[in-house]
C-alpha cells in the first residue's frame, strides 16, 4: 500500500500546527505592539518560532495573515451564532440576537481588536481587511432593518439609521462603554437598549399617522 495518504495526513498536521503557532503569534503581538512598525510578518515570524518564508508559504501575504487573524478573532467570538440572527423569525428578537452576537465577537481579544482597529487608521493593507469585515456588518444591519421597519419610512431616513445603527455596534462604541471595569459582552444590553431606542424614534412618525 502507498503510504503517500499517510504522509499527507502527517503533513497536515504539521502544517495545521504551524498556522496555529503563527496565528497566536501574531493576535500576541497585536495586542502587545506599542508603534505601527511592531507588527511585521518578520516579527510574527520571530514569535512564532517560525522562518518568514513559513508565514508566506501558509497565508500568501501580510493581508492574507490579517484575513486568518480575523477569522480566528470570529471563530474565537462564536461569530458563526450570528445566523441565528437571520433565521429568527421576530425581527426584534433577530436584532438583538444581531447585537449579543457582536458582543462577542468584539469581547474574543479586545486588545488585538483594538490594536488591529488603529493599525487599519494608518495601513492601506489592515484597513482593506476590516473596511471588508465592516462592509458584511453594515449589509447584515441593513438585511435586519428591512424587517424592522415598514415600507413607510423613506429610503433616506432609513440610510440615516443604518449609520446610527452601524456606529452603535461598532467595537469604539463597545470599548467605550465597557471601559477598564466590563467586558465588551457585558455592555450588550445597553448596546441594545440605545439601538432601540433608535428604531423607537423611526417608529414614531409611523405611530402618529
Amino acid at each position: 500500500m502507498s503510504p503517500r495518504p499517510y504522509n499527507l495526513g502527517k503533513r497536515q498536521a504539521q502544517i495545521s500546527h504551524g498556522r496555529r503557532q503563527v496565528l497566536d503569534a501574531a493576535r500576541g503581538l497585536l495586542a502587545e505592539a506599542r508603534s505601527y512598525g511592531d507588527f511585521t510578518v518578520d516579527a510574527v515570524a520571530r514569535r512564532a518560532g517560525v522562518a518568514r518564508a513559513t508565514v508566506y508559504y501558509q497565508f500568501g501575504s501580510k493581508p492574507g495573515l490579517l484575513e486568518a487573524v480575523c477569522d480566528d478573532l470570529a471563530l474565537a467570538g462564536g461569530l458563526a451564532d450570528l445566523a441565528d440572527a437571520f433565521t429568527e423569525a421576530d425581527p426584534t428578537v433577530a436584532w438583538r440576537r444581531f447585537v449579543a452576537a457582536f458582543g462577542r465577537f468584539w469581547d474574543a481579544d479586545r486588545p488585538a481588536m483594538r490594536r488591529l482597529r488603529a493599525l487599519a487608521q494608518l495601513d492601506p493593507e489592515v484597513a482593506d481587511v476590516i473596511a471588508a469585515r465592516e462592509q458584511r456588518r453594515r449589509h447584515g444591519i441593513d438585511v435586519l432593518l428591512r424587517r424592522l421597519l415598514d415600507e413607510s419610512v423613506a429610503r433616506e431616513a432609513s440610510e440615516g439609521i443604518a449609520r446610527r445603527l452601524f456606529a452603535l455596534t461598532s467595537f469604539e462604541t463597545f470599548d467605550t462603554l465597557a471601559g477598564t471595569e466590563q467586558s465588551l459582552r457585558g455592555v450588550v444590553p445597553e448596546v441594545v437598549e440605545m439601538t432601540e431606542a433608535v428604531l423607537r424614534t423611526a417608529a414614531m412618525p409611523r405611530a402618529s399617522t
